[in-house]
């Protein structure tokens, strides 16, 4: 049946009116630790290069611009389907919209910056509480390509009223950096992974999802032109929290890196010595990375391809002459 059909036979005909335009403002709103972090963790003159190299590489990332829009406006009552659906390209911070809409109570859900990004997708989004946007399949997974945000609010819309609406849009995704001093530590290849993230965020709520078996996130290396200093970068969804937040959703096990009861994520570093052999650290981290949040840590490359931390809070678990035989299935 049409959408603002009506019978006449036993029905409810509250909504049976007719539609009406109503003004709607859109606006990102980007609320970063980026600069701070960036200030505090590479704070030397030597590191001047390293911080400039990283800022550039997630540019992409923690922006106010959106290039895509996406816009539904669901029923509040029932199964909660959605009535109104739009996409936009706006390539801009902000952005307003005149949508012609029946006079009625609806949640809205916006979804901005989408479309390229091939790693998350937005599915179930025929309905509001199963609105979900979902991180790639796999064990081992490709970073985020751009900084997702998303909006949800109620409305109700009021006959013979001129109403307007501003939506902020808030992001839903994080990053997280290992800069490696590898000065006079020769090494044939370095790979570095990051683990113990959300792989979805239900949209209608904004609650993450965590599996029991986290995912794997590659990293991208980002070199500076200088000699010594290395980083490793990966963009997803956030960590847990270190207490009860209606933003978690929290599974039967905990994730727990070895070496570290409380660690909520790990980096997984891998460098291929000279000999051909292979060194594993997994480093602990206990701070939580939240949405919006960029987190870098620095650690020292050893002469045995380990690395190590001068930062008490992080653990370190260290396994010379490793090969691929634990619980993921990383691609070395």
């Amino acid at each position: 049946m049409a959408l603002g059909s009506c019978s006449v036979v036993d029905e409810d005909l509250s909504d049976c009116v007719d539609a009406e335009d109503y003004q709607l403002d859109y606006e990102l709103w980007l609320v970063t630790n980026v600069t701070t972090e960036l200030e505090t963790q590479l704070s030397l003159q030597t590191d001047v290069s390293m911080a400039a190299a990283l800022r550039t590489h997630l540019n992409n990332i923690f922006t106010d611009h959106a290039h895509d829009v996406d816009l539904s406006f669901y029923a509040t009552v029932g199964d909660s389907a959605r009535i109104h659906h739009e996409e936009h390209i706006i390539d801009a911070n902000q952005s307003s919209y005149t949508l012609n809409l029946e006079r009625r109570k609806y949640m809205h859900v916006a979804v901005a910056n989408k479309l390229d990004n091939p790693i998350v997708d937005l599915t179930g989004d025929e309905r509001c509480h199963q609105a979900r946007l979902v991180q790639a399949a796999g064990d081992t997974v490709a970073s985020h390509t751009t900084g997702v945000f998303t909006a949800r609010q109620p409305m109700e819309m009021v006959e013979g009223v001129s109403q307007h609406f501003d939506v902020h849009l808030y992001m839903a995704n994080c990053a997280v950096a290992l800069v490696v001093d590898t000065t006079d530590v020769p090494v044939a290849r370095m790979r570095v992974f990051t683990t113990g993230f959300a792989s979805a965020f239900n949209v209608a709520d904004s609650s993450y999802v965590f599996p029991q078996k986290p995912q794997v996130v590659r990293t991208q290396r980002i070199e500076d032109g200088a000699d010594g200093l290395v980083s490793f970068c990966s963009v997803q969804f956030p960590s847990r929290d270190t207490g009860p937040s209606r933003s978690v959703i929290e599974t039967e096990e905990p994730f727990v890196a070895d070496d570290a009861e409380s660690a909520l994520w790990q980096f997984l570093v891998y460098v291929t010595m000279p000999d051909g052999s292979i060194t594993e650290t997994r480093l602990g981290l206990t701070q939580p990375v939240r949405a919006g949040q960029l987190k870098i840590v620095r650690v020292h490359l050893r002469d045995d391809g380990s690395v190590g931390s001068t930062d008490p809070t992080v653990g370190v678990s260290v396994t010379l002459n490793w090969n691929d035989g634990g619980q993921h299935d990383i691609p070395l």
